[in-house]
């Protein structure tokens, strides 16, 4: 090639404008070259700090959990039965599916930032709007405005792939999450703490203020990551298309989404088993409650810590694994006539472990597998996670009474663990990532 000093200027002035009419033209035709779909697809915008993308991360999960040891109360106060109540649980996780089914296609063409931003505010007004509510059906109406705010949590994955290389890209998820887990585990203590001292209403005007700091430092730290590519939109469609039709995608994806869903089950067995059968205050059972996410960020730094060491598959038959063990401990314990909360507390951190070593390789491997869909992708395995966790949510549910307060949520955990454990095997013999 000619380097530019053997140019006459009025050739390069030449050269440059043929050069950019050629890409014109291809575009207009729909025939971008693969050199110039990739540059597309590389952010030029300085990455959000690491503060910021733990804390969207954090606030996405928090809404989940820390008001779960409020839930009797919550159903005392608007007399209303348990299982009622629970749909704040299940109900809020189906709702949070559908809109990641819907933010994560809306990001690729759009960018993060602004689906970011929206879900913030739309979060903040159903925070408060749970606070003032005076019935269960208000309360619910208003807590499904709080769903958007879950879409943070795979568009904060989106952005950091933006900004990452492949290789590197398990390894910074599991950081983030390692550290954004802190808020779901300590949740159910702050949550429980608040129930005492100040009623369960406050959990939520607590929210509120959480929301609106983070939409603040968003609006100044968060610039857009992702480059408006410029493949039509039937292109867009036939890749999208493609993403759907990959077999290890789906592996990913479900691998990912009964790991939740065993996490989910103990959300939404647990308080009833706490109280059954253990009499715990609230706020002990916040602190037995965060044990699991305490496993969470155990695993999760060891993820990040190997995940560019060992094949990505590898990683998630050993955390599912030892996800399966935890819930079968805890059946044997209890079986064999240990009545502690420890014995039924303790052994479920093992199920934080295998999800915090698995889920940010499945995450990172979904999403790698067509980088140019990164959001689409991001958005498709948190709503098939949210789904796992809000039909294995609504199955303790129904199954939980207070005879099997104990028994029922660990067989449907250990259930979850052992599909989750096949997936993750047929991923692995499938082809490696």
């Amino acid at each position: 090639m000619l380097s530019i000093a053997t140019l006459a200027p009025t050739a390069d002035l030449r050269s440059g404008i043929g050069s950019v009419a050629r890409q014109v033209g291809q575009r207009d035709a729909g025939q971008l070259t693969l050199p110039s779909f990739k540059a597309s697809m590389t952010s030029t915008s300085s990455p959000p700090a690491l503060c910021t993308l733990v804390s969207l991360c954090a606030i996405s999960v928090l809404p989940l959990s820390i008001f779960l040891p409020s839930l009797p109360n919550i159903a005392a106060d608007f007399h209303t039965d348990y299982a009622f109540a629970t749909l704040a649980l299940s109900g809020y996780a189906l709702i949070s599916a559908g809109i990641e089914l819907v933010t994560g296609p809306l990001s690729d063409r759009f960018g993060r930032r602004p689906l970011l931003l929206t879900g913030l505010a739309v979060f903040v007004v159903g925070s408060i709007g749970c606070a003032v509510s005076t019935n269960a059906w208000t309360f619910l109406v208003f807590r499904a405005l709080q769903a958007p705010i879950t879409s943070c949590y795979p568009l904060s994955m989106a952005v950091i792939r933006d900004t990452t290389g492949r290789q590197k890209t398990a390894s910074r998820i599991g950081y983030v999450v390692m550290a954004a887990a802190l808020a779901p585990m300590l949740g159910p203590t702050l949550g429980g703490t608040l129930d005492r001292f100040a009623g369960w209403r406050a959990i939520f005007w607590s929210l509120a203020l959480l929301g609106t700091t983070l939409l603040v430092i968003c609006w100044f730290d968060l610039e857009e990551t992702h480059t408006k590519t410029s493949d039509t939109s039937r292109q867009r469609l036939l890749a999208y298309t493609a993403l759907l039709r990959e077999r290890r995608f789906w592996g990913y994806s479900l691998c990912m989404a009964f790991s939740t869903g065993t996490f989910y089950a103990f959300l939404s067995g647990a308080p009833l088993a706490a109280k059954v059968a253990f009499e715990l205050p609230t706020a002990q059972l916040g602190f037995y409650m965060g044990t699991i996410t305490a496993g969470f960020v155990l695993g999760s730094f060891v993820s990040a810590r190997y995940a560019t060491r060992y094949p990505l598959t590898a990683i998630l038959i050993v955390g599912r694994v030892i996800a399966c063990a935890g819930p079968l401990i805890a059946l044997a314990l209890f079986l064999a006539g240990v009545k502690h909360a420890i014995a039924l507390f303790g052994p479920c951190m093992l199920v934080g472990i295998g999800n915090g070593l698995s889920n940010p390789c499945a995450h990172a491997g979904a999403i790698s597998l067509r980088p140019d869909l990164a959001g689409s992708a991001s958005g498709l395995i948190g709503a098939m996670t949210i789904a796992g966790g809000s039909a294995l949510s609504s199955a303790t549910g129904a199954l939980l009474t207070e005879n099997n307060a104990v028994c029922a949520p660990l067989c449907l955990m250990l259930l979850s663990s052992l599909v989750a454990l096949s997936i993750a095997v047929y991923v692995h013999v499938s082809g490696r990532y």
